[in-house]
């Protein structure tokens, strides 16, 4: 039982480790990044413009790329095969539809 209990506290503290998504600015663009190896095509909505899809650039190791303005606050998601992909984010809000978006807050 005591090993059971470790192995699991070791999967969730390796999860824990492993980024996901994150983003870099780099003067007034943000290049906001998504790791989903396997995924046959990647796209990104945000608030900017009404949550219309923009198809990302695939990457290296299952990596998929989007760049923005970073001068607006704004909310987003992704849609990755298909699929509703919410990344961990630190900030985020219900939507409409029952489920949630990422919020992106410049300078925060």
């Amino acid at each position: 039982m005591k090993e059971l209990v470790i192995v699991t506290l070791m999967f969730f503290v390796g999860l824990g480790g492993c980024t996901t998504h994150y983003y870099r600015i780099n003067g007034t663009k943000i290049h906001i990044y998504l790791k989903k190896p396997g995924a046959k095509s990647v796209y990104f909505a945000s608030s900017l413009d009404g949550y219309e899809m923009h198809r990302a650039k695939q990457k290296d190791n299952g990596m998929w790329e989007v760049t923005l303005s970073s001068g607006d606050e704004f909310r987003y998601f992704y849609m990755a095969d298909g699929a509703l992909v919410l990344p961990p984010c630190r900030y985020k809000e219900k939507d409409d539809f029952g489920s949630e978006n990422c919020i992106f807050v410049p300078n925060l």
